[in-house]
């Protein structure tokens, strides 16, 4: 029994950053309307950022999540209105392709500028537990899990009840009818985008503690993600928590009950999407 907590627990922990990195995506997606492949490498980006921070200037990771999330903004307002906004009403294919693209040339970029091999952030904390009855909580994913909750909670105060923040949920819903109500869809895509990337790049200096930062760490997260937003419904961004929590506790029960579950971890997502998408084809049928 002890086991199973203490799997389930591990499981729920790591479902913060699912959440972020599929809340990002799930912007992109929900309001922009482009499904974005690069989106891990701006988690990568994050994660770097954290990297560099920490040995240039000695900075807490955790302390550095601010100036990463505006970074990420800017790579991700600059990304929309240099890539993205072209394409909008391009072909859907050319809209993935594209984002394909950038994903393969950022992964480059980065093995050009760091190399292949990975670079850890080694903290004082870094392999620090808490233990409470029996059951040990690391700290580095105790405090990701955190300020998870707490990004995400002010993500949806934002969306709830701000002026903008409703802009932004009306064109999610529909994307003629708000600019018929003076609402600029264009700026309202532009922020959604940055917010996107910020929430991706906030994820990143996250991993930097808890795993390490390399030119290829944002692409699980990327297939992560997508498992997340197809099992909650592309664009409902209500549906990313629960979805992340049940992809997080599916991957931390096989890796801990299944003969070599952790070569079989990376595969869940793939089960998770198509279980989902085969029960939305039984319930339209």
């Amino acid at each position: 029994m002890e086991l199973l907590l203490q799997t389930l627990i591990n499981g729920i922990l790591a479902a913060g950053i699912y959440a972020l990195v599929a809340s990002g995506l799930a912007l992109a997606v929900g309001v922009v309307g482009i499904v974005n492949f690069a989106h891990g490498e701006f988690t990568m980006i994050g994660a770097f950022i954290a990297y560099l921070l920490f040995v240039g200037t000695g900075l807490d990771p955790f302390l550095s999540l601010g100036l990463a999330a505006l970074v990420l903004f800017g790579v991700g307002a600059i990304t929309y209105l240099g890539l993205i906004r072209p394409v909008l009403a391009a072909p859907e294919l050319n809209q993935m392709l594209l984002t394909f693209g950038l994903s393969v040339a950022l992964q480059n970029i980065a093995l050009l500028l760091f190399g292949a091999d990975t670079r850890v952030v080694s903290t004082s904390y870094q392999g620090a537990t808490l233990s409470l009855g029996g059951l040990s909580f690391g700290v580095p994913p105790l405090l990701a899990f955190g300020l998870s909750v707490v990004i995400l909670g002010a993500l949806y105060g934002f969306l709830d009840r701000t002026r903008l923040g409703l802009a932004v949920r009306a064109v999610a819903q529909n994307r003629l009818a708000p600019g018929l109500l003076g609402i600029e869809t264009q700026r309202v895509y532009l922020l959604a985008f940055g917010l996107s990337a910020a929430l991706a790049g906030v994820a990143g200096v996250m991993l930097s503690v808890m795993l390490y930062a390399s030119p290829t760490v944002g692409f699980a997260y990327t297939l992560k993600a997508f498992a997340i937003i197809v099992m909650a419904g592309l664009g409902n961004l209500r549906g990313v928590v629960p979805a992340a929590i049940i992809l997080a506790l599916a991957e931390a029960l096989v890796s801990t009950y299944l003969p070599g579950g952790g070569g079989w971890v990376e595969a869940v997502f793939f089960l998770v999407i198509f279980v989902a998408l085969t029960w939305r084809s039984w319930r339209a049928a």
